[in-house]
């Protein structure tokens, strides 16, 4: 049910927004997307088959190497939103401007699940829809791996589990100040970095409880258009327009048949 495919939804759609952006805007798009093909890249070629190799049981290692498959969609997906509303030029900017940032040097599965950022506006919603499939994917993903990890975890001694505990928010603390100073060069500009950081410690948070340990930041409050962007609840629409972000497929499907095409008048 959780696979899909970029080509199932038309992002040409999103031209006409795209061009009333402003250039601020169009750069940290850029910028954010390209961040998130980066890790999601190195998340399905590396990240996942790394849990893979040291994980038992032959259906357990299929689900997550499901999972790496779609990582590499994820990735697949930013392509086609570049390809889409960017020049040649502008896509080798982005990737020159990946391979040169500090911040994204500093990256990993856990630092992407900290930095599923997108502040939700009603513009570009072709693009908002692969956007909503792949949260809805990283959910998924980070609630499997959080319960093997769990489980895991549960065969240290308690001296052991209490190292690993604390080796954890020490990489905690670290991936989230790399996040502060990732957030202020992308967000600033459109001056969105302080909703933005407040998403990334709300992230960070679910991110501990997937993994069975407590929160680490204060709860505090998201804007609501924030987090109705980041919901995971199916979003749906007609029929002939868009596909919507949920795994949704057609169920009692039947054959036609002549009868079909007999209407009494």
């Amino acid at each position: 049910m959780q696979f899909w495919t970029d080509d199932e939804i038309p992002l040409s759609d999103d031209k006409m927004d795209w061009i009333k952006m402003t250039d601020e805007e169009r750069t940290a798009y850029k910028h954010v997307l390209g961040g998130l093909t980066l890790l999601d890249t190195l998340q399905g070629g590396v990240g996942m088959p790394k849990i893979l190799e040291h994980v038992e049981g032959l259906q357990r290692k299929a689900v997550l190497g499901f999972m790496s498959m779609m990582e590499q969609i994820h990735a697949k997906s930013y392509s086609s939103i570049f390809t889409t509303l960017a020049s040649t030029e502008e896509i080798d900017a982005i990737f020159r401007w990946v391979e040169d940032n500090e911040q994204l040097a500093i990256c990993s599965t856990a630092a992407s699940s900290i930095r599923f950022t997108w502040p939700a506006r009603a513009k570009m919603t072709s693009s908002g829809e692969i956007i909503d499939l792949i949260i809805r994917d990283e959910s998924i993903h980070g609630l499997y791996v959080g319960t093997l990890a769990q489980e895991l975890f549960q065969e240290f001694s308690f001296e052991e589990q209490e190292e690993l505990r604390r080796e954890l928010y020490e990489l905690l603390e670290t991936l989230y100040q790399n996040e502060v100073k990732y957030t202020d060069d992308l967000y600033s500009p459109i001056g969105l970095q302080e909703e933005v950081k407040t998403y990334v410690r709300y992230n960070a948070n679910k991110a501990l409880m997937n993994l069975g340990f407590e929160p680490h930041f204060p709860e505090e409050p998201i804007n609501p258009i924030v987090f109705n962007g980041i919901s995971t609840h199916t979003k749906q629409h007609d029929f002939f327009s868009k596909k919507g972000n949920g795994y949704v497929r057609a169920i009692n499907i039947e054959p036609l048949s002549d009868d079909d095409f007999v209407f009494d008048v």
